[in-house]
């Protein structure tokens, strides 16, 4: 549904060239949720207004349902961008008109007319639970209901593919599950492909199917969301998962961690499985059968879209040889393991 094929965007500031993205390759498939995450300042912006054209990018191409952005004149990309919807923080809703008529504008502009445009505003309406609130204005909704106006205008035109901007950031717990569900809905009841920008791992780690972590510009890592919180791989993604899922090691251990094996030291283990009651047994039964002792620092469970993601981290204590076995049957039973240093006996 969305490729792009090594898109860059610099922009000048003074008489310096600052390179926003570089060489960003990303395919996203028709009807997934999708997010980008990326702390201030990685690109995250330059990138989702890249895929509409918002911004024009420095080099590559930006291909929407089979059709490259690119190269559309102006009349062409006007037409190709009733196919992607976008919406920010910021509902931006005109406060002189009422919620059907803040809904129909895209709709006036198309010039649609007025027996469909009523019909389709209607459809919107009940899509984003907002059948009640046709007639008020801004002013007297909260700003979830505001984010509710925003995407059902957004589909007003039956777009393809939604692209959301930080949509969630402003809002409190409560309104940010509400919104993340209504999006979930709207992806399985329209099979619309939706992309989400943010900087939130919780919003990622409700709905999103697939993840790319931007950073400095560039793509870092790539994978499922399951993929992404059980073996993150670029260091950027596993801060982002310490700080925002409480897996952060005890100070007092990491204060003694070291990146190479030394005397009297222990390995300390981040053991990663898609929860199932075949899993704990199997490491039970590992550790019995090599002869080792574990202590456990931390274990906790993780709850991705529907899956359960089981996360241990673990001291190991045992003859070096025999560790390095375990690690391997673990590896062999499907479980992620990941050897995060080495410290002196730590309990």
């Amino acid at each position: 549904m969305i490729t792009l094929n090594a898109v860059e965007k610099t922009y000048k500031k003074g008489n310096a060239l600052v390179h926003a993205l570089k060489e960003i390759t990303l395919d996203i498939e028709q009807g997934e949720i999708f997010g980008i995450m990326g702390r201030p300042g990685a690109g995250k912006s330059a990138l989702i207004r890249c895929i509409n054209l918002l911004e024009q990018p420095s080099r590559g191409s930006v291909i929407v349902d089979s059709c490259d952005l690119t190269i559309l004149s102006t009349e062409g990309l006007r037409r190709a961008r009733r196919n992607i919807g976008m919406i920010f923080q910021q509902p931006n809703l005109m406060s002189s008109r009422t919620v059907f008529e803040n809904i129909a504008l895209p709709l006036e502009l198309a010039g649609t007319p007025r027996d469909h445009l009523e019909k389709t505003v209607r459809q919107m309406l009940n899509l984003s639970n907002l059948a009640d609130k046709s007639e008020a204005y801004p002013h007297e909704l909260t700003l979830l209901q505001k984010q509710k106006v925003a995407i059902a205008r957004a589909l007003a035109n039956k777009p393809k593919v939604l692209l959301c901007e930080e949509v969630t950031a402003a809002l409190e717990p409560k309104a940010k599950q509400a919104l993340l569900q209504l999006l979930r809905d709207i992806n399985e009841q329209l099979k619309l492909t939706i992309v989400l920008i943010t900087h939130e791992i919780e919003v990622v780690k409700a709905i999103c199917n697939r993840v790319a972590v931007l950073h400095q510009g560039e793509i870092v890592e790539e994978a499922t969301t399951v993929e992404f919180f059980s073996a993150p791989k670029s260091e950027i993604a596993k801060d982002f998962i310490r700080t925002a899922t409480r897996q952060d090691m005890p100070i007092a251990l990491r204060n003694r961690l070291r990146s190479q094996p030394f005397e009297h030291s222990n390995p300390i283990l981040r053991i990663a499985f898609v929860h199932s009651s075949n899993h704990e047994p199997s490491i039970a039964d590992i550790i019995q059968r090599f002869n080792l002792t574990i202590n456990i620092i931390q274990a906790h469970l993780e709850t991705i879209l529907d899956t359960t993601v089981g996360i241990v981290i673990v001291e190991t204590i045992g003859d070096n040889e025999d560790i390095k076995s375990a690690i391997y049957a673990l590896e062999e039973k499907d479980l992620q393991v990941e050897v995060l240093g080495y410290a002196p006996r730590f309990i």
